[in-house]
């Protein structure tokens, strides 16, 4: 089949955080699939078909991203970040273990971005210096039990965490609960950063303690950076550098 899907991750939002193998993927693409605002990052130019749809149709954007791969076109699926980390990689490897066999003779490539959990530890410093995981606190795709149930394993393990979706319009009373876990478990000193729209003109960054944290501080834009307890802080004139070592006390 001449056709081809690439999963490609845009990274956190600044053009020049795109890696040289998502633009040229996208150079030669005749069909860009994704969520809205991902797709409008994406230049119009002859000969590409920009797909936009909602961010709830993960499986009917990643079929119909296959069907047109299957009928031979060259098909860029568009995620924020890396599209590995919550994002259309895995949507898409979904779709075609369900589908017909056919799709599983197409061409498929997952191009990694800068994730915004990564981008953000980097603005700050290196708050994830050790060991840490990833929590994505919707509970759009899963029950807040087991979300909660993550929350709290991870704080009792001591990892550094970073929080993906902390808030929405729709569900402004999960992040608050997800605070209420930690304060259980960690001790109100802990380092909380609150990295806003890295890496766009609206860029904001914001180091706090666990006791001062509150729900208001983060959004949809927002990714939440949860220190160890042995993340550090280091003060300085303008905003100050959180790392977490590499060694642990025996």
């Amino acid at each position: 089949m001449s056709g081809w899907v690439v999963i490609a991750g845009l990274g956190p939002g600044d053009e020049a955080l795109v890696t040289p193998e998502v633009s040229a993927a996208v150079q030669e693409a005749t069909d860009i699939v994704g969520y809205i605002p991902y797709v409008r990052r994406i230049a119009p130019r002859d000969g590409l078909r920009l797909h936009e749809s909602d961010n709830r149709v993960e499986l009917d954007r990643s079929r119909h991203a296959l069907e047109m791969a299957a009928e031979g076109r060259r098909v860029v699926v568009v995620s924020s970040g890396d599209p590995g980390v919550f994002a259309m990689a895995s949507a898409v490897f979904e779709a075609v273990e369900a589908g017909p066999d056919a799709w599983r003779a197409l061409e498929i490539r997952v191009l990694p971005g800068i994730t915004a959990m990564l981008a953000a530890a980097a603005k700050a410093g290196a708050p994830l210096g050790h060991d840490f995981c990833a929590i994505n606190l919707s509970d759009n795709l899963k029950p807040w039990t087991l979300i909660e149930k993550r929350l709290r394993l991870a704080a009792e393990a001591d990892f550094a965490m970073g929080f993906y979706n902390p808030r929405s319009k729709s569900r402004p009373e999960g992040f608050g609960r997800a605070l209420d876990v930690l304060r259980e478990a960690c001790e109100p000193e802990r380092v909380i950063i609150f990295a806003r729209a890295v890496s766009t003109p609206e860029e904001e960054l914001r180091v706090v303690r666990l006791s001062d944290a509150t729900p208001e501080m983060a959004d949809m834009r927002t990714v939440v950076l949860v220190g160890s307890s042995l993340t550090r802080v280091i003060e300085r004139d303008g905003a100050p550098w959180v790392y977490t070592p590499r060694s642990v006390p025996a």
